[in-house]
């Protein structure tokens, strides 16, 4: 079993995600408290994909994600590096376009989607600016971008619970339902080493996005990041 360490090499991330495919989304709903559930809505919603818009949903994972998406009549594609997570996908939702891609070197040509969106995945990439910087070039000019990912509750009393929840608690239920609980150890120090909600929307602003503005879920848990490609 691969557990990816904090410099987030991208053969040891990938490697520890189809360690987990398989039970994945089950592990995401436990951890969570169903919680995910609720955070997908708010994605789709700021996403608000519209019949025959293109979005590409990256770090989709088995496609949960970009089932929302394809709902709204829209032509979505999701996106992932783990060919483990594509399988378990294709299996699953086999009509969706799934397609094995880098979000630092993304294999689409400039300016196509009308959206792109990644949920909890971003903060799993080796250099964040260069993934904003794709995701920027992909986008066409007056297109949208949605980031959802864990960030820092605003209460400090819960940031205190929450931290010893990620690092006492969360390991222990993952090893109940997960095929590989070192990889929610690894999960659980990405959260705690993440950048904080202005620092990530100054992130997205180096990389050229306008009008961003970010929101939080869940007291801060969550915070969803969104931003437009100018033009």
């Amino acid at each position: 079993m691969t557990r990816a360490t904090l410099d987030k090499q991208p053969h040891e991330v990938a490697s520890m995600f189809d360690d987990v495919a398989e039970r994945y989304d089950l592990t995401n709903d436990v951890l969570s408290l169903g919680q995910d559930r609720i955070w997908r809505k708010e994605v789709a919603k700021a996403v608000d994909a519209r019949p025959a818009q293109k979005v590409l949903d990256l770090a989709a994972g088995t496609g949960t994600s970009s089932e929302p998406f394809a709902r709204t009549g829209a032509y979505v594609v999701p996106c992932d590096f783990s060919l483990g997570m594509l399988r378990v996908g294709k299996q699953r939702r086999n009509w969706l376009p799934y397609t094995a891609g880098d979000a630092t070197r993304l294999p689409f040509k400039d300016d196509v989607f009308d959206a792109v969106t990644i949920s909890f995945g971003l903060r799993n990439v080796q250099e964040t600016d260069a993934a904003l910087r794709e995701m920027h070039r992909v986008t066409r000019p007056g297109g949208r971008i949605v980031i959802c990912e864990f960030s820092h509750p605003t209460w400090t009393p819960f940031r205190t619970v929450y931290t010893e929840y990620l690092m006492r608690a969360l390991p222990p239920v993952a090893r109940s339902v997960s095929s590989n609980p070192d990889a929610y150890v690894y999960l659980a120090e990405s959260i705690r080493a993440w950048p904080d909600q202005p620092a990530l929307a100054e992130r997205l602003q180096g990389a050229g996005w306008t009008k961003v503005a970010w929101r939080n879920l869940t007291g801060g848990v969550v915070a969803l990041h969104r931003g437009f490609k100018a033009g």
